[in-house]
């Protein structure tokens, strides 16, 4: 249930008076603006994202597997996923105050070209031999770092690239592209790992990053308003992010809620593989495979999120979505091969775009520009910051209780989850899109 740009993951303002491009008493509706294929700016931050999570997506399923071969430890892959989302609970609420600062642009791209670099590393240390699994731990602690800035940075500026209006549309398109990436991207890694070289994902991983870098570069708007020049204090700054967001006690709500499903899903990923490797003997294309399936899925949520959005209100989608995960997860545990995990996958991967989509660009129209970058840091500490222990628990779980178990104890997180979701008056009551102002 990640928050993409999504997530949840994701035509604005060339000068002054592109700033407020639709400022006539009467605005319009999505349907008068124009399509967002017409929109160069955003193609262009689409399209290298696109490329930029298909090589993520590729050494995304090499990472566990090389640990794995390296160690034998399913609780040294955890801890890997661990160091890779740590950054969020240690750097986010700075960083989000100085994203609202710097210019977010330039950070995305410095950002790209730093994992670049750090993935470039991994296959020159395989081809000398002289890999450790403490290598990969610190390329993932980087990779996490950079993450933290670009997606804070990345986030800020879609509400710049796009109208209000077509947030959900962008955000269904964001979901579409990023998951078709993943679908092409588990099993391309997995052949890649299996057939061809070790290096070769975390090669291709580290190019795309470069073309993600050369396509912000060719973007014209500006990621951010005209900042007056006022005093800075950075822990004021960051206490306004903080009061803002608990302050508006459903976003607050949201964050907690997307916190936990992140916890459930940082870890389920490395449980399937496990499962699928020491129950059914699958070998790394056919785990691809298996996450191809799922990812497919995810392509159909993302088509529909966005009519799903229109149609239905706020609290109908996020309780629904929430009970319909709760009662999926458990199935994996009486599947009898991949197919029919991938199958699994792929019913619970349709729903979490459409939780994104509605969620993401709700959260998006309301939050003011000024306070994008703060308010997304402290959104994105929570959503994020139970991922490494997700991911760590799952590692521990599955060497200490063994597979089956850990899916049970994660399959009863979900199940709270759920009952909390259902149960609050915010998500229940929670306007529609058009009503809703930055405040």
């Amino acid at each position: 249930m990640a928050d993409t740009v999504e997530p949840d993951a994701q035509a604005k303002n060339e000068g002054e008076e592109a700033q407020k491009p639709y400022s006539t008493p009467e605005q319009p509706s999505a349907k008068d603006l124009p399509p967002l294929w017409r929109n160069r700016d955003y193609m262009l931050l689409w399209s290298g994202q696109v490329v930029s999570v298909l090589g993520g997506g590729i050494s995304a399923i090499v990472f566990p597997l090389l640990i794995l071969a390296l160690t034998k430890s399913p609780a040294a892959a955890g801890f890997a996923g661990a160091f890779a989302s740590l950054p969020y609970l240690l750097f986010s609420l700075p960083v989000g105050a100085l994203i609202d600062r710097w210019d977010r642009k330039r950070v995305m791209i410095l950002c790209d070209l730093g994992r670049a670099i750090s993935l470039a590393t991994v296959p020159v240390a395989l081809y000398f031999d002289v890999l450790t699994v403490w290598q990969l731990y610190i390329n993932a602690f980087i990779e996490g770092t950079l993450y933290v800035f670009f997606n804070i940075a990345e986030v800020a500026a879609l509400t710049r690239v796009v109208n209000k209006l077509q947030l959900p549309q962008a955000s269904a398109q964001n979901e579409a592209g990023f998951i078709a990436a993943n679908l092409v991207g588990a099993p391309l890694g997995g052949f890649m790992y299996q057939s061809i070289s070790r290096l070769f994902p975390f090669i291709f991983d580290s190019i795309s990053y470069l073309f993600s870098a050369i396509s912000l570069m060719f973007i014209r708007t500006t990621f951010q308003e005209e900042r007056a020049k006022t005093e800075r204090h950075l822990g004021r700054e960051i206490s306004e992010g903080l009061s803002w967001l608990w302050h508006h006690p459903l976003i607050r709500f949201m964050a907690f809620l997307t916190g936990g499903g992140n916890f459930v899903f940082s870890g389920s990923g490395l449980i399937l593989i496990v499962l699928a490797q020491q129950v059914m003997g699958a070998s790394p294309g056919e785990i691809g495979t298996m996450f191809s399936i799922g990812a497919a899925g995810g392509i159909l949520g993302s088509v529909v999120g966005g009519r799903i959005q229109k149609r239905f209100r706020f609290g109908q989608v996020i309780v629904s979505v929430m009970w319909l995960q709760a009662l999926l997860f458990p199935l994996y545990i009486f599947a009898p091969n991949i197919f029919v995990l991938g199958a699994i996958s792929a019913l619970t991967f349709a729903t979490t775009p459409i939780y994104n989509i509605v969620q993401f660009s709700y959260r998006l129209a309301l939050i003011p520009d000024k306070l994008q970058g703060r308010v997304n840091s402290t959104f994105r500490l929570l959503a994020f910051g139970f991922q490494p222990i997700g991911s760590a628990l799952a590692g521990v779980l599955l060497e200490q209780i063994g597979i089956f178990p850990t899916l049970w104890v994660f399959a009863g997180a979900l199940v709270i989850l759920t009952v909390l979701a259902t149960l609050n008056s915010h998500v229940r009551n929670a306007r529609p899109i058009e009503q809703v102002e930055a405040v």
